[in-house]
């Protein structure tokens, strides 16, 4: 059971992002942290009010936004158009190419968010565009399925054999993660402290498993985590 700890991860603040990256991403270069089964990017990312990126292609990708707090606006060359919020998530297939922007349209408000990249199980899918708000109910307490490769409980549809669990716990309350056989995991606290198999974890500190475990959770504080179901590669 590999901790990462926060401090250790890649920074970047240039002004209107403030950004955080678990693996290599742009000029932050770790050949140690490239990726993690088929996990390539999570970055913790803060957008100032009335910034963001601008219309900028992505290619074989699918990319997941888990939104913490704000509001963004999405458009991109499909002709989507929304505004996700609070606990709202969005998955993009890049596929053969898409381009798209992403804007925090507020004057007053940071928009906080995890942008996720998983790598498909093929290169050159047709592109899409989807997403859902995931009631806070669904997470009180429980493992929620926010993404999966069958779509399943009402989850978001990758391209790769991953599950994607999210979990809202109340400080003192306790929660179990029962590990599939023959199958890696990645654990991600986006708020709070936790104790994990003993051990505690703060916000934006993770686990790895090369070979996943059960996982005792105890919240030490209100808690917000996401957990990775991923392929032995």
């Amino acid at each position: 059971m590999e901790i990462r700890r926060s401090a250790s991860r890649g920074h970047a603040n240039h002004g209107w992002l403030d950004s955080y990256h678990s693996f290599s991403f742009n000029r932050y270069y770790d050949p140690a942290r490239m990726e993690f089964s088929v996990l390539r990017v999570i970055n913790e990312d803060v957008i100032a009010p009335n910034q963001g990126f601008g219309m900028h292609p992505h290619q074989n990708m699918e990319i997941i936004t888990y939104m913490l707090g704000g509001e963004l606006a999405h458009q991109d060359s499909l002709g989507s158009g929304s505004v996700i919020k609070s606990g709202d998530v969005q998955r993009m297939t890049a596929g053969t190419g898409i381009v798209h922007a992403e804007m925090n349209l507020s004057s007053t408000e940071e928009a906080y968010l995890l942008q996720i990249w998983l790598t498909p199980a093929q290169n050159g899918l047709t592109p899409s565009y989807e997403d859902k708000h995931i009631d806070a109910k669904r997470k009180h307490n429980r493992w929620c399925l926010i993404a999966s490769q069958d779509a399943r409980n009402d989850s978001l549809l990758i391209h790769q054999d991953v599950n994607l669990w999210a979990a809202c716990l109340q400080g003192g309350d306790s929660l179990v993660y029962h590990a599939p056989k023959v199958r890696s995991a990645y654990l991600q606290l986006a708020r709070g402290s936790l104790l994990v198999n003993g051990e505690l974890l703060l916000k934006g500190d993770a686990i790895a498993l090369e070979e996943s475990i059960d996982l005792n959770l105890q919240a030490e504080s209100d808690v917000e985590v996401l957990l990775f179901d991923l392929p032995q590669v």
